[in-house]
């Protein structure tokens, strides 16, 4: 079915982005880079200790697309084999989490309702089938309590709580999401329970929750997502209202704060224009009648405006402004037509109701909250 070509750059690809994603879990997890040590080119012994991120996290991301690539098999839509980027950036000192994630080309034409929600939604329940085994191993095999002193020797001085600013660390804390609050709540033992500015540190709870992040995004009922199938196979005439809602709310609280009634009129007569200019990028390609997409741009911008003048602390995530951007300027709100809307039946709707369940415990309002 595929030629040994495609196979050896598929592979290259994978093998490139477990190394990335392990030299990127190095850096998370014990605060250093594993390259140009004093004891050569490589720490051997970090580099292995850092697999135990790396393997879970990329194993997710394989699982997840061998479900849409499987499922496209099954129903003989020619696709490709998965195509991992990978994306360290270590070497110019930025952080990262070693890869872009993971995605397979559609080549052939689907013209099946049942079809599409087959490959939408078999991806992400067999990544989160994994990153629930995952979690759980995490969860109830969480280190010793002082575990966290082997990284960070420096909490052991009194004074490091005082001069924790001029020590030149960024705090970067894991927002919480229902289902690894829940599983926080019930499997971990407290005592050994890090925070969530710590998270990071605890390879596999790490790799449990970033994938629980791209199973939220992916379920987004947007457009060409997952969700996005999801939903097409649920409400087959409903598609393109509720994407269009469910876009407007994604974006309407991704860029909650950005207009500060508070700020100086220097910056407001800059950053109105330059925002609406944006939400105007955003919806450019949406099948929307030109006045309707100004009208909801621009009551996007006044209700928020509105909003951050009576409640002064309300603030969205301005980290999922990219996304909205990604998704609406490249991917598009709008999903391939089939023919007929006939529901795609009983045990598929359940598969798909159970989806959006997985969605809601998953999403993260604010996933990477960096002080």
């Amino acid at each position: 079915m595929y030629s040994k070509k495609e196979y050896l750059k598929h592979s290259l690809l994978f093998v490139v982005t477990l190394l990335a994603t392990t030299l990127a879990g190095g850096e998370w997890l014990y605060g250093k880079s594993v390259l140009g040590t004093e004891e050569g080119f490589l720490n051997w012994e970090y580099f292995a200790k850092s697999l135990k991120f790396s393997i879970p996290f990329i194993g997710i991301l394989l699982i997840h697309e061998l479900g849409h690539l499987l499922t496209s098999i099954y129903h003989k839509v020619k696709a490709s084999l998965p195509y991992f980027i990978p994306g360290w950036l270590g070497f110019i000192g930025a952080p990262s989490i070693g890869t872009f994630g993971a995605v397979i080309q559609i080549k052939g034409i689907i013209r099946s309702r049942r079809k599409y929600f087959d490959i939408g939604v078999a991806g992400p329940l067999a990544g989160f089938v994994v990153a629930l085994g995952i979690l759980i191993y995490g969860f109830t095999n969480l280190p010793d309590a002082d575990y966290i002193y082997q990284i960070h020797p420096e909490y052991l001085d009194p004074d490091f709580e005082i001069n924790g600013e001029e020590s030149g660390y960024v705090d970067l804390k894991m927002g919480y999401n229902l289902l690894f609050l829940a599983m926080e709540k019930t499997l971990a033992d407290p005592e050994k329970m890090p925070n969530m500015s710590e998270i990071i540190h605890y390879p596999f709870l790490f790799a449990g929750y970033l994938a629980l992040f791209f199973t939220a995004l992916n379920l987004l009922p947007i457009g060409q997502l997952d969700g996005g199938h999801v939903i097409f196979g649920l409400f087959p005439n409903h598609h393109k209202t509720i994407s269009i809602l469910a876009y407007i709310a994604f974006i309407f609280y991704a860029g909650l704060g950005i207009l500060d009634p508070y700020e100086s009129i220097d910056y407001l007569v800059w950053a109105i224009p330059l925002y609406l200019f944006f939400l105007y990028v955003c919806f450019s390609k949406a099948d929307i009648p030109p006045q309707t997409k100004w009208m909801i741009i621009l009551l996007i911008g006044a209700i928020q405006y509105l909003l951050k003048f009576y409640y002064p602390e309300i603030q969205g995530y301005s980290g999922w402004l990219l996304f909205a951007f990604l998704i609406g300027r490249i991917l598009g709100l709008e999903h391939p037509s089939v023919y007929g809307t006939k529901r795609v039946g009983p045990k598929r709707m359940i598969l798909g109701w159970l989806a959006i369940l997985i969605f809601i415990l998953c999403f993260t309002p604010q996933p990477f909250i960096i002080d």
